[in-house]
């Protein structure tokens, strides 16, 4: 018990009440002395006559003598009241401070006895302390934001790994299912044979994209940025060059207009990544013949990059879950898309300090535009507008 803050609250309370006490009571003691007198009294004698006779001795008592036994007396009885108070005080003291010290640290037991019962698999525990707006109230209310910020990271992880689990199942049941059915049974055709390793191998390479995009999520979510100084111009014109082969291969033109002077400062690979994710959306959905329009620039502040493409578009209710992880339009069911180069790419912008945004009509293509801080950094909000 000794250890405990209350024990240790009690005795500085107890202590600096005693030496107060102690102060007080020896102050008003040394003045009263200093300001009687205290010198001994004597006694003295007085002869006595009876009709002229001498008859004895007698005592005789002066006041300044009176006076003088009054104050020894007086100090005595006060020195020894002083003390027996300064006894009962301590002894009051340490009884009273030991109330008030628990009744200070009972919200601190409260916060240690919710938290005792916190767990990784149930965090819907709140302390919620009741009270003055304290500094304990504070501390509790930290705790219980923290709370809520891990109950969302570990709902947010546990919806990943069942969404992946799902999506993984799909393609693992199809491997089975051919090689089993197919690969396995001995009077199988070529034509049958060759038609199961084509689906193998969509199935395989939908399984392999979802784990890089997998992999991509969980880096995004660390801390192994490699922050540095780079041109956003610069970024996403190596982005573009990247997909100007498979844009090829579909029919599809990309233009860029880029703007100079986009200096920033964050992990180039992982913009080029973001940047990528959008165009290869892009390339996807365009029809041939399509353009894809690339452009970088600044307003009121931030930089910007955005990529529009002549695709589907997107309904305005989808248009807030679009970056939502395995979120997946009707395009990208066709296509059996894994849903989460969207996810990766706001990852990527929110970890610089900017935010992602869609401007898209149903039937008139989708504009993507990541907004970032230049190097400097800049106050307010991105703005709401399209840049393109």
């Amino acid at each position: 018990m000794i250890h405990t803050i209350r024990f240790r609250i009690t005795v500085l309370y107890s202590g600096l009440l005693f030496v107060l006490a102690t102060i007080v009571l020896g102050g008003i003691y040394f003045a009263v002395s200093k300001s009687t007198d205290q010198r001994p009294y004597t006694t003295r004698y007085a002869k006595t006559y009876n009709g002229g006779e001498y008859v004895g001795k007698q005592e005789v008592v002066f006041v300044e003598e009176v006076e003088n036994a009054v104050n020894v007396e007086t100090l005595a009885t006060l020195r020894t009241y002083s003390l027996l108070t300064l006894a009962g005080l301590y002894v009051a003291s340490l009884g009273i401070g030991w109330v008030l010290a628990g009744r200070v640290l009972r919200p601190v037991r409260s916060i240690t006895h919710t938290t005792e019962e916190i767990q990784a698999t149930d965090l819907k525990r709140r302390i919620k302390l009741n009270g003055p707006r304290d500094e304990l109230k504070d501390l509790a209310d930290t705790i219980d934001t923290m709370l809520d910020r891990l109950e969302q990271a570990f709902s947010a992880q546990r919806q990943l790994i069942d969404d992946a689990s799902h999506e993984l199942r799909s393609p693992l049941t199809i491997i089975r299912a051919n090689v089993d059915a197919v690969l396995a049974a001995p009077d199988t055709s070529d034509e049958e044979r060759a038609r199961a390793v084509a689906i193998i191998d969509r199935a395989t390479t939908r399984m392999t994209r979802l784990v890089e995009d997998l992999l991509a999520t969980a880096r995004r979510q660390g801390t192994a940025f490699a922050d540095a100084d780079l041109d956003l111009a610069r970024v996403v014109a190596e982005a573009c060059e990247e997909y100007a082969a498979p844009a090829g291969a579909r029919d599809v033109t990309i233009t860029r207009v880029l703007g100079s002077g986009l200096e920033t400062t964050g992990d180039s690979d992982a913009l080029r990544r973001a940047v990528a994710n959008l165009l290869s959306n892009a390339v996807r959905l365009s029809p041939p013949g399509g353009t894809i329009r690339v452009a970088a620039g600044r307003s009121e502040g931030w930089l910007w990059a955005a990529v529009r493409d002549d695709g589907p578009g997107l309904e305005e209710a989808d248009q807030v879950r679009v970056f939502d992880r395995f979120w997946r339009g009707e395009a990208s069911r066709r296509d059996r898309h894994t849903g989460l180069g969207l996810a990766i790419v706001r990852q990527i912008v929110e970890s610089h300090g900017g935010r992602v945004a869609v401007f898209s009509r149903l039937g008139e293509g989708s504009t993507f535009v990541l907004w970032l801080p230049p190097r400097d950094g800049v106050p307010g909000s991105p703005p709401e507008d399209n840049p393109l």
